[in-house]
């Protein structure tokens, strides 16, 4: 199943792959159809991965939870919410589908297109919650445990889980540092209605403004509060990402 592809199962050969990839051997094919079909696609479907999206959401938030509290036994619960947030944020799930190579297998309509790039990381991720969601109904917190800890506790250690958001540093930062707090204001909104896309500027003081665009008005101000702490050098670039 590709990109556009006609309603349909997995192919025998994708599926066999996901499920090397997974870890996880999946009982209920047409769930796992439904669990990789965007809502561009409904009008040849009638299906899609949004319901799966929400369960799949709170199994990750619980067992990444878990995990936290079992491996940080001394952490306090500021520094627990704070790790839990970036391993469950946008770009970390992003870069797991990445990982699973879910733009080969996630089914859309015409109009949404190169499933790799930046625009599209946010669709990347959800469809990374419709699969933990499966993979929940298909054997229960213990399947959803064993894939989420394959993923994400190789991550839970890395410095910069430990890094508040963007716009809590920014500001802090600001009103630490300039007397002020950042001020954001939506510069555009274009795409279709399913998959809006918002671009957002900020502003600190007399400082040179960013832009930053994202699915949502909240994820764009993350995004441009984020591009403006590295530009002022307030996040340093080693601390990026996660180690592999």
């Amino acid at each position: 199943m590709t990109n556009n592809a006609p309603a349909g199962t997995v192919s025998s050969q994708k599926l066999e792959k996901l499920e090397e990839l997974t870890g996880h051997k999946f009982k209920d094919i047409v769930r796992l159809d439904r669990a990789l079909t965007h809502s561009s696609a409904q009008h040849r479907t009638g299906k899609d991965y949004e319901r799966l999206e929400f369960l799949g959401d709170r199994v990750l938030g619980l067992c990444i939870a878990e995990m936290l509290f079992a491996r940080f036994a001394e952490a306090n619960e500021g520094e627990l919410s704070v790790r839990l947030n970036a391993l469950v944020n946008a770009e970390t799930l992003a870069e797991i589908a990445d990982e699973l190579k879910l733009h080969e297998v996630i089914r859309t309509g015409a109009d949404v297109r190169d499933l790799q790039s930046e625009r599209q990381k946010n669709m990347r991720a959800d469809v990374v919650e419709s699969l933990i969601a499966t993979i929940y109904l298909d054997g229960g917190i213990p399947a959803a445990r064993q894939f989420i800890n394959r993923y994400w506790e190789p991550r839970a250690a890395h410095v910069a889980a430990a890094r508040r958001d963007a716009k809590t540093e920014l500001q802090e930062w600001s009103h630490k540092y300039h007397e002020t707090v950042p001020a954001y204001s939506e510069i555009s909104r274009e795409g279709p209605d399913h998959e809006p896309v918002f671009v957002i500027e900020v502003k600190v003081g007399k400082l040179k403004a960013e832009r930053a665009e994202g699915r949502s008005k909240r994820l764009a101000e993350q995004a441009a509060a984020e591009k403006l702490l590295r530009r002022e050098a307030v996040w340093k670039p080693e601390t990026k990402g996660v180690s592999k």
